[in-house]
């Protein structure tokens, strides 16, 4: 339940992220391209648009997600690919005057020696110590009867890649027609199986049965880490019922295109 709440706390960010009162700027990815033994610096810059003192705490964790919606931030140094024990943070906790911003610095020292190849990764959280909304419910008789403090946690994805070492490769997971809402739908669950992140571009050509192009179905890009998964889904409501061929594409942007083969039976 605390994970869930988490990941829609969140997204929340992500949408208003000016009602929080703390907001950071230049982004919550940070990339870098480094070379075992290599170290750098890198900065996060935390904003405070209230006019109180902001008491901010920063701490890393984990991270990854799958198609089924699961998102797990585990501890730091937990999953396979972290880069969690590479990176130190000062300062942990800070105090920010109103309307000032105050920069963070975390350092990347990548292990020496062989071994590291692809994309490793992890997250620095920064929460806001004090609530920046607080709320009674109240039953009918007008007492309070439970009190909701939000907290907001701002993720910053600390994504470090050895060079150009790595492949990217792909794994469909599942891919199946279904009806949601009255609408019919393609689903196709895709997974990293290689050991360096992307962001494909994911689409689906239509043949019918005397093999004339009948379109072209293409869903919105979206990272993917190395062994997690994401869901791309395809509105083929207004396709006319037959029997198709699809070629499903996965084009991961580094020139290595993934294709498969599919059949399709498409009914009202």
């Amino acid at each position: 339940m605390k994970r869930i709440a988490l990941l829609f706390i969140l997204l929340a960010v992500l949408a208003s992220s000016a009602e929080s009162g703390v907001t950071i700027l230049g982004g919550l990815t940070h990339e870098a391209t480094l070379q075992p033994g290599d170290r750098m610096e890198g900065l996060i810059q935390v904003n405070n648009d209230t006019d109180s003192v902001a008491v901010v705490r920063l701490f890393q964790t984990d991270y990854l997600f799958y198609a089924d919606g699961r998102t797990e931030y585990g501890d730091p140094g937990s999953a396979e690919r972290s880069n969690a024990g590479w990176i130190s943070i000062s300062p942990t906790h800070i105090n920010i005057p109103p309307g000032e911003t105050i920069p963070v610095y975390y350092e990347i020292a990548v292990p020496p020696g062989p071994g590291l190849a692809g994309t490793y990764w992890s997250i620095i959280m920064i929460e806001p110590e004090a609530p920046v909304n607080s709320q009674k419910l109240r039953g009918k008789d007008g007492r309070s009867t439970l009190g909701l403090n939000t907290v907001v946690r701002y993720a910053v994805q600390v994504i470090v890649n050895i060079g150009e070492s790595g492949n990217t490769s792909v794994r469909v997971v599942k891919n199946e027609l279904i009806d949601i809402e009255g609408k019919r739908m393609l689903v196709s669950d895709i997974e990293n199986a290689g050991d360096r992140w992307m962001r494909p571009t994911f689409w689906v050509e239509l043949y019918d049965e005397q093999g004339r192009f009948s379109g072209r179905y293409e869903s919105r890009t979206q990272r993917i880490f190395p062994g997690c998964s994401v869901r791309h889904t395809l509105d083929l409501t207004e396709v006319p019922s037959g029997q198709y061929s699809a070629l499903m594409i996965v084009d991961s942007g580094d020139d290595r295109v993934f294709g498969a083969n599919y059949n399709l039976r498409l009914q009202d």
